[in-house]
């Protein structure tokens, strides 16, 4: 190709590349100048024009960019933000890990604005006053200090920092909910195309929408009964059963709420009593929070050539962040399994392994079937529960 000028026309916009700019410049130098001035890439006056070729290639770029966030398919940053605007959502920002504790001390002993800590050094607090009861516990929530998502799994907070006369013992028996960090473009982008059901013809589409719009939310299921009879899920007639993880109670009672089907009845076992904005009226609103399953997966690796011991991790990260990743009711596949592990090795002309993988819901599983997952439940997995062994 050839210079010229950049341009938009129905296909989108165009512009030349940095050679063609380079070449354009060269060209104009010699017929001011002369055919034979010399020109090589030591020569002085070489370096000076590709300067300006490279700040002209720039500002090319820049333009590309500029018509690019005219799009929320390509815009990126603040320029998605705004346009995302006119779906009526936001980019979440990062929230902060919580964890309900179990205080442990002396009966009637009032703490107030605790502070505890885990076993990696992050400092979690538990805002307000708790007051030990007959029993000489008491459970509270404490909330990570740093923001993002910080795990804690159970027994791992179990250090007193703000020591406090009668409190004698901290632990978490439940893993922590983890915080998030700031949404990304490419979830912006695809909760932006889902936002797009708000205003769509069917209130179910509408309702998954609005629950995924609700703040911390990560995972949800929104399963409809539209039939006579209680469905093979034990779902009533005529009914939505919300299953919903992350977002408070009351966010997810109002989104519900806000979008759900006329004379639908809304099932669920937490239940959150929600006011009307505009009436006052109050209505029992219905959802679930999923059940976390656990997947026990033994692997059989086969080292060849150039094996270390540290894909043994990788493998056990790549199965860990696969499960984590599925969607509530969304069944596991051993094919995809088989998929994620062999993503560790790096040409897949030329694997570093081989592996026999098997899946199940108990330990020493022998399955090598899909396993399916009910429409309430999530799955979840934990490095004591993935076996790696390398033969």
């Amino acid at each position: 190709m050839s210079y010229f000028a950049p341009y938009v026309d129905s296909t989108g916009f165009h512009m030349p590349t940095y050679s063609d700019i380079l070449e354009y410049l060269l060209d104009s130098f010699k017929s001011i100048y002369g055919q034979d001035c010399y020109l090589g890439n030591d020569s002085a006056d070489y370096q000076y024009i590709s300067i300006f070729a490279k700040s002209l290639y720039d500002t090319c770029l820049a333009l590309q960019q500029d018509y690019n966030n005219r799009a929320v398919t390509s815009a990126v940053g603040v320029a998605l933000d705004g346009l995302v605007k006119s779906n009526g959502i936001t980019r979440k920002s990062a929230s902060y890990s919580t964890c309900v504790v179990k205080l442990t001390g002396v009966v009637g002993t009032v703490i107030t604005d605790g502070v505890v800590q885990d076993i990696s050094g992050y400092y979690w607090d538990i805002p307000g006053d708790y007051t030990i009861p007959i029993g000489g516990e008491i459970n509270a929530t404490a909330i990570c200090r740093t923001i993002g998502d910080i795990s804690a799994l159970p027994a791992s907070i179990s250090i007193i920092t703000s020591t406090q006369k009668g409190w004698t013992a901290v632990t978490n028996e439940v893993s922590a909910v983890e915080g998030l960090p700031v949404e990304t473009d490419a979830s912006l982008r695809s909760r932006q195309a889902l936002s797009t059901s708000l205003a769509s013809h069917t209130t179910i589409a509408a309702t998954e929408a609005a629950i995924a719009a609700v703040e911390n939310v990560t995972r949800y299921n929104v399963h409809e009964n539209y039939t006579d009879s209680t469905d093979e899920f034990s779902c009533p007639e005529h009914s939505i059963t919300c299953v919903v993880e992350g977002g408070t109670d009351d966010d997810v009672a109002m989104a519900i709420y806000l979008n759900r089907g006329i004379g639908c009845y809304i099932n669920g076992t937490t239940v959150v009593s929600v006011t009307d904005p505009d009436t006052e009226q109050t209505l029992d609103v219905r959802f679930s929070r999923p059940e976390a399953i656990d997947i026990y997966v033994d692997v059989e690796v086969t080292a060849f050539t150039g094996y270390t011991s540290s894909i043994t991790d990788e493998i056990e990260e790549a199965i860990l962040d696969y499960l984590n990743s599925l969607q509530i009711g969304q069944d596991l596949t051993i094919s995809a399994l088989y998929a994620a592990v062999m993503e560790v090795t790096p040409d897949i002309t030329s694997p570093l392994f081989s592996v026999s993988i098997t899946a199940g819901l108990t330990p020493s599983p022998t399955d090598t079937d899909d396993i399916t997952i009910a429409y309430n439940q999530v799955t979840q997995g934990t490095a004591g529960k993935i076996n790696v062994q390398v033969v």
